[in-house]
């Protein structure tokens, strides 16, 4: 049936044959992966035989400021002859495109009996891991498999369990992938909005944490000389959801920085989990009279009530692995410094890579439309006598900002621009 395929924007030509397509920003398939798969393995074995064949293309332009809520509705009815999870619907929001850029560039420590910094895989979309690693060769995959190892690596659904789990949501974990996911995907469009900016490096690492202490208890759970059998994933929502919400009842949180400089949990958090884990055990297989099912009492917020009003008795060593709310956010706002000094410091890099040249032709574009305000015209013209002028780093990021303004509007910083 062809292809379905959305785009920012597109620029054609008028030739003998029709149409041709020159240009698409931001092109995105929708529908028909398996085709351009296809399309993909034939052009490496019979190109030839390519020449021959036409594929059609419904190409859907949708504005950028529109693309988050339409793109995914196009999605969902162009597959609607195929099960399509709702995860798949999400995969372009911009806070999953962040992940992915965090995951692409942040190193992990070592950890413990490691030598090597490493990196944690986000999977945006479904098969971008093993796209990537199989489209190398065999010397670069042993490098891809050293920068990405196989169990550092982590899904959309992954992501939506740990974020639902750590807020005391184990319910609606219990609940399966899509569901938990659809729930986590209905509030994150709405953090993001409010907080964008808080999703950042750190944020990032303490996402890796919490999934080193999720795989750990998964572990310990299929362990632990109390284990029945069955349920596990439940116990394990309901286990670390109990640890946290009792590190909130003694106003402290779960120490997740030192997880990821260790790549690893503690002894101590070890023995909490395993007496939360018990205890979780022990309220999912034991019911209220009447119900008989284990796993649908454990996606009933009734379940999470009970075990959330227990009281246990951990360790003293509990508290090692605990961390102040002041302590986290110190943390947090020494984060956010570092931050804005880094940015500072990489737009002040970009205005003077770009070079005089550059500015130069800026200024002449931005004057002929009088796209500029006078302040960030006198700045541009300071950016054209680079180096005799240095532009302060403030004026850097007005020059940058002003940059923006001319490229959404055409500015491409070619000479040919005037014309």
């Amino acid at each position: 049936n062809g292809l379905s395929a959305t785009a920012d924007a597109i620029e054609v030509e008028q030739n003998t044959a029709g149409l041709q397509l020159l240009r698409a920003d931001n092109l995105q398939i929708v529908n028909g992966g398996q085709t351009t798969a296809s399309l993909h393995a034939a052009r490496k074995s019979a190109p030839d035989e390519l020449k021959k064949i036409h594929v059609q293309m419904k190409l859907t332009i949708v504005p950028r400021e529109k693309s988050e809520g339409v793109v995914p509705r196009i999605s969902e009815y162009a597959n609607s002859q195929n099960k399509i999870n709702a995860a798949d619907f999400f995969a372009n929001h911009p806070f999953h495109i962040k992940i992915e850029e965090l995951s692409r560039r942040v190193l992990a420590p070592a950890g413990e009996g490691g030598y090597r910094e490493t990196k944690w895989f986000y999977e945006r979309a479904r098969g971008q891991f093993a796209d990537q690693r199989g489209r190398r060769s065999i010397a670069e995959r042993k490098k891809f498999d050293k920068a990405y190892p196989r169990a550092q690596f982590l899904t959309k659904t992954d992501l939506a369990k740990y974020e639902n789990t750590w807020s005391c949501l184990p319910h609606i974990v219990s609940l399966g992938a899509q569901k938990n996911f659809a729930y986590f995907a209905k509030h994150i469009g709405q953090r993001w909005k409010a907080e964008g900016a808080a999703f950042n490096e750190l944020w990032f690492k303490r996402l890796i944490a919490k999934n080193i202490i999720f795989k750990a208890t998964e572990k310990l759970v299929s362990g632990a000389e109390w284990y029945e059998g069955g349920y596990r994933a439940n116990i394990v929502a309901y286990a670390i959801s109990k640890l946290v919400h009792d590190a909130d009842a003694r106003k402290m949180l779960i120490d997740l920085d030192t997880v990821w400089r260790n790549q690893t949990i503690s002894r101590d958090l070890q023995a909490a989990i395993l007496i939360s884990g018990a205890e979780a055990q022990d309220v999912i297989t034991h019911p209220p009279d009447g119900i008989r099912n284990f796993s649908e009492w454990a996606k009933k917020q009734p379940c999470w009530k009970w075990l959330s009003e227990r009281e246990l008795h951990y360790e003293d060593e509990f508290e090692n692995v605990l961390i102040s709310p002041e302590l986290s956010r110190d943390i947090e706002k020494e984060v956010r410094v570092d931050q804005a000094v880094n940015a500072g410091i990489e737009v002040e890099v970009e205005v003077h890579r770009l070079g005089s040249e550059f500015w130069t032709d800026a200024r002449n574009w931005a004057r002929e439309r009088g796209l500029l305000s006078p302040i960030e015209m006198s700045i541009i013209e300071i950016c054209a006598t680079i180096p005799k002028k240095m532009p302060s780093a403030k004026q850097c990021a007005i020059a940058i900002s002003a940059l923006k303004k001319m490229t959404d509007e055409g500015f491409s910083g070619s000479k040919n621009n005037e014309s």
